[in-house]
């Protein structure tokens, strides 16, 4: 069941790094509207699956972009 639900989240973060790619973690928690657990749950899963990349924004409040691979 949590294989399931995080895989969903993970398709709503993929499609909103689709439409626009390389955006910060808060970029992207504000466009999927998830909360924070189910969020990082869904990165993670994108994360893990080698589906997002990450490079550092050089802003200490938001430290990382991430894109599509």
């Amino acid at each position: 069941m949590l294989q399931e639900k995080a895989g969903n989240i993970a398709g709503l973060i993929w499609h909103a790094l689709d439409e626009n790619n390389g955006q910060t973690y808060k970029q992207i928690k504000k466009s999927t509207k998830l909360a924070e657990k189910d969020f990082n749950l869904g990165l993670g899963w994108l994360l893990r699956e080698d589906k997002v990349a990450v490079s550092e924004s050089g802003d200490e409040k938001d430290p990382y972009i991430y894109s599509l691979k």
